[in-house]
């Protein structure tokens, strides 16, 4: 038997089909301006979960990227500190030598004695040097500098400030005051009081140059050291950015659209809806025989 087909199950047909182009043009228009293929989860299950993944680890990648500048900040101002420190011991021991002279008469001593009380606060505030108010020789000390003015060490023994740079490595970023400028009596700040008093008692000084050579030895050693993990924070810097460009094409390739595809579907929808409804109108006249259907 064959199915009469009236208007009306030709128009219903009609709107059931002009409302399905209509979603898929009201979807692209939305795609168009948003810029994006995925607006909600239902959209893409799976690609909104893997973009919750790509996401959480540029999260994470962001964090580890704070976590480096701050050591770079950190291993900055104690590559600066051993550098000056450096020059500061340098000089101490050419005073040393220059005491050692055996012609030397009390007053010449005693200037040289001078030289090395003013050389003993420059020391000290290389080794009290200090990033975004913490002390960068002294780990995870509060009392605001690593050394007290009698060279007695403020920091913890043992304890280390670092930073988390990746997922399951972390960084030293503070240098051990004690190891480079020894603590109290042997430390460095000792040695030149010592000194000075021996210049001023008229007691050789030339005794003491050995122990300088190891106090500059000390210095350099843990500048050294800080080179070392300067270049590898920067290198893993370098990675970082690498490895954030890589999940930005990532998490592009899943959400975004391409803008220049998208306008051309577009249109071509568009052009598909709108011949839809000239057709449907076209063939949806109304003649006598709807009247009398």
């Amino acid at each position: 038997m064959i199915s009469r087909i009236t208007n009306q199950s030709l128009l219903a047909t009609s709107q059931q089909n002009m409302q399905a182009a209509r979603a898929g043009l009201a979807e692209l228009q939305n795609q168009a301006s948003s810029q994006k293929q995925i607006t909600k989860p239902s959209d893409d299950p799976n690609g909104s979960a893997e973009s919750m993944r790509i996401r959480s680890e540029q999260r994470a990648l962001a964090q580890y990227g704070i976590n480096v500048s701050d050591g770079l900040g950190w291993l900055t101002i104690a590559d600066t500190a051993l550098s000056d420190a450096t020059s500061t011991l340098q000089k101490v021991r050419d005073l040393v030598v220059q005491g050692g002279n055996g012609a030397l008469g009390p007053q010449q001593r005693e200037a040289l004695a001078l030289q090395l009380d003013e050389l003993k606060p420059e020391l000290m505030r290389a080794a009290n040097a200090n990033y975004a108010g913490r002390p960068v020789f002294a780990g995870n000390t509060d009392a605001g500098v690593a050394f007290q003015p009698d060279g007695s060490y403020t920091g913890v023994v043992g304890s280390t400030v670092e930073r988390r740079i990746g997922a399951t490595t972390t960084m030293r970023v503070d240098v051990d005051g004690s190891a480079v400028f020894g603590t109290g009596a042997t430390s460095a700040f000792a040695l030149i009081d010592q000194i000075a008093a021996d210049l001023r008692s008229g007691a050789p000084v030339t005794t003491h140059l050995d122990t300088i050579d190891d106090k500059l030895a000390s210095v350099i050693g843990a500048q050294s050291s800080v080179g070392a993990r300067y270049a590898q924070l920067e290198h893993t810097k370098e990675l970082s950015m690498e490895q954030a460009g890589f999940l930005e094409a990532q998490r592009a390739d899943i959400e975004d659209v391409d803008l220049g595809s998208i306008i051309l579907e577009l249109k071509t929808q568009e052009l598909a809806y709108q011949t839809a409804l000239s057709v449907t109108a076209r063939s949806l006249q109304p003649t006598l025989m709807s009247f009398l259907a």
